[in-house]
């Protein structure tokens, strides 16, 4: 063997140590960018969930039966019956029906009640 010969095996074998660590670095610079982008996407998730709880409270307040008929006493002068006589039933047109419309026809029932309440007192 000869000096020349070694000398290129010498450098061959840099070479391919340089290019195994060149790719290393790569691989861990990509590694790295990952992990960023996904802590990134955590903190986005985490104010996205926050915002949703922040919504769904507010959503519950604001079907809150003490709400309502807060709202419903000062636009419109309803109040919650005290006695049987306050209530008033209307039935509908249409008579009978399914149990869906059943449950429909005592909202509306109650309502019309508590407008006729409403009027009554402001007569």
């Amino acid at each position: 063997m000869t000096r020349h010969e070694g000398t290129v095996r010498v450098a061959l074998a840099f070479a391919a140590l340089l290019a195994s660590l060149s790719g290393v670095i790569w691989r861990q610079s990509r590694a790295l960018d990952a992990l960023r982008e996904l802590e990134s996407t955590r903190s986005r998730r985490a104010a996205v969930e926050s915002e949703k709880s922040r919504l769904t409270e507010r959503m519950q307040y604001l079907e809150s039966r003490t709400r309502i008929t807060a709202v419903a006493g000062r636009r419109w002068g309803m109040r919650v019956p005290q006695t049987d006589e306050e209530f008033v039933i209307l039935l509908s047109p249409e008579g009978g029906g399914d149990a869906a419309s059943g449950r429909s026809q005592v909202a509306r029932t109650t309502v019309a009640a508590n407008v006729a309440t409403a009027e009554r007192g402001r007569q």
